[in-house]
């Protein structure tokens, strides 16, 4: 049931269908009102000039225009902004705006903090503090949007900041329908990455929404009793069982998984961590993304050489793997993987 004010970003398409034909208007009223909002940027109903009087003053009687509102930018030496945002009940959350040439991507969160508490990730030392809304997920690009210039409008969208996206599963699922449809931000679901810590049920849920959006796989470990000591979700969800839940995970043709992988000096960076690894995710389509360990002060881990981690590239690319070691970045300001955790930023402020 609708209370009597919802804020219109991030509100699913449907229920404004729901809504108007409730009240007596034709349902198509929706398609004109997401496009005000989401494509010429109009938060004043008044001035939505194709709507009739009467259509306006209901919609302002049930419903406000709102994004989160930027506490601080700042800016990386390698052009990546770090967006600071403070949420209506005063908690504030990060996202992290990277550019690399034709690409802009945004690394979004989904909840104020985190409740799996990955060794190896900052947000995790906070704890879960709540949920985020879809119209706070989907706020942050719109915020994004709004503070940059034509030419560096986000392109992409990565569910890998603050929080495990499908742990909030109704307001990420809501939010990528708002990113793909044609009336709001107009995304391709092949430039949408959503990232899980591998929580198998949900995975299989998820399955069935016919999103057809990239999934980025966490996994940081290639035996169950080192994922365990730096993931406790794997003690639900082993490593055999997430993975046989991905062999038969309905990829689209040309599609595949990205296995996410930080690497931790001494923990997972071995040779045979690397002959497991291969072993495990043979006969899956897949990419892997090699992460050298970002560093922060309450982390007991430190990041192998870049020898180390050329190594086991190598190994995996010689059974015929797709291996990449991902480019850290903002890591001069926490805004790497695994560094966002809401604290105030210190570095130069633009």
């Amino acid at each position: 049931m609708l209370m009597k004010q919802n804020n219109l970003i991030g509100f699913p398409y449907s229920y404004l269908q729901d809504f108007l034909i409730k009240h007596g208007i034709k349902p198509y009223r929706a398609h004109q009102v997401f496009i005000w909002i989401y494509h010429y940027k109009l938060y004043d109903f008044d001035h939505m000039s194709n709507l009739s009087k009467s259509l306006r003053i209901l919609l302002k009687a049930h419903f406000y225009i709102s994004v989160p509102q930027i506490l601080s930018k700042t800016r990386s030496q390698d052009g990546s902004i770090k967006y600071l945002f403070e949420l209506k009940d005063g908690l504030t959350i990060e996202s992290v705006w990277m550019p690399a040439e034709k690409r802009k991507t945004l690394c979004i969160s989904s909840q104020v903090g985190c409740r799996l508490a990955c060794a190896f990730c900052m947000t995790g030392t906070m704890g879960l503090k709540r949920n985020l809304s879809s119209d706070e997920i989907i706020g942050q690009c719109i915020a994004v949007n709004n503070s940059l210039s034509e030419q560096n409008q986000i392109t992409n969208i990565v569910f890998m900041g603050m929080g495990e996206p499908l742990d909030n599963y109704d307001a990420t699922i809501d939010s990528i329908r708002i990113m793909i449809m044609p009336e709001a931000l107009r995304l391709s679901s092949r430039k949408i990455t959503l990232s899980t810590a591998g929580q198998v049920e949900l995975i299989q849920k998820f399955k069935n929404e016919d999103l057809h959006v990239n999934l980025a796989i966490s996994l940081n470990a290639t035996d169950n009793e080192t994922r365990e000591e730096i993931m406790p979700i794997n003690k639900k969800y082993p490593i055999e069982e997430l993975i046989n839940c991905l062999r038969e995970y309905p990829l689209k043709p040309s599609r595949r998984f990205t296995f996410e992988y930080v690497l931790l000096k001494g923990i997972n960076d071995s040779d045979e961590d690397a002959k497991r690894l291969s072993r495990l995710l043979h006969g899956i389509p897949c990419k892997v993304n090699l992460i050298l360990f970002n560093k922060f002060s309450e982390s007991k881990f430190r990041p192998p050489s870049k020898e180390r981690a050329h190594t086991f590239q190598q190994y995996l690319m010689s059974k015929n793997h797709t291996v990449f070691i991902r480019q850290n970045r903002a890591t001069d300001i926490l805004g790497a993987c695994g560094q966002l955790a809401s604290q105030q930023p210190s570095p130069v402020l633009v």
